[in-house]
């Protein structure tokens, strides 16, 4: 049985990643708005900023399954 603390752990880690998103969110934004300046990054920052999405969707899905089984 999943623990309060990993759940606790997972919610904390999170709220991190979310915060970090928001900031490669607003990087992607003023990078496309920008364009065709700095377009060499595009793909970099896109890469990046849906990686981290990715991340916390799993984390989510992680975090859902926990709670489901206490």
């Amino acid at each position: 049985m999943p623990t309060t603390t990993s759940t606790d752990a997972l919610k904390t880690q999170i709220r991190r990643l979310n915060s970090k998103a928001g900031q490669m969110k607003m990087d992607l934004h003023d990078l496309a708005e920008g364009l065709p300046t700095n377009y060499e990054q595009l793909i970099e920052v896109a890469t990046q900023t849906y990686e981290i999405f990715r991340e916390i969707d799993g984390l989510k899905q992680q975090l859902k399954q926990q709670e489901q089984a206490q």
